[in-house]
């Protein structure tokens, strides 16, 4: 699908406040409520808008611990990609998982009461052997930037 200045316009409002009332984006795209709508339910149906979220902080109720961790897999066939995201996909620490190339397979972001809480899970991971051979921790010190896309 390609996109013109008004779907930029539309989806840049939507990234800084994903609950703006329909008049209030049709003003900052420069349509017509109608004409805004149209363009809305045509990036929604072409799946350009996945969906609408929340951004929760994690520490406001209780301090939480963020990890970062690069994962390299001891191998590259199919089956060992699948078998480790199919383990992710079971974490509900895991908040992230994004595979990449290059050096590493993937990036995960770990969010857990405290350290000893993300050795056990990364224990875990190791003993049902998802197919683990190397992991890299960093704890987030700060968050700098977080938000959408």
């Amino acid at each position: 699908m390609k996109l013109d200045a008004i779907d930029h316009r539309i989806l840049a409002a939507l990234r800084r406040d994903g609950r703006i009332t329909k008049l209030k984006l049709a003003q900052e795209a420069h349509l017509s409520p109608a004409a805004c709508w149209e363009r809305l339910r045509r990036l929604e149906t072409a799946g350009v808008i996945k969906g609408y979220t929340a951004i929760i902080d994690l520490g406001a109720e209780e301090p939480r611990t963020t990890v970062i961790v690069e994962i390299s897999l001891q191998g590259h066939q199919q089956a060992d990609f699948r078998r480790f995201e199919e383990a992710v996909a079971r974490e509900p620490a895991i908040v992230a998982c994004d595979a990449t190339g290059g050096g590493i397979d993937y990036m995960l972001r770990v969010v857990v009461p405290d350290i000893d809480s993300y050795q056990r899970l990364i224990d875990r991971l190791l003993e049902e052997e998802v197919g683990i051979a190397r992991y890299f921790s960093y704890v987030v010190t700060k968050n700098v930037k977080r938000g959408p896309g």
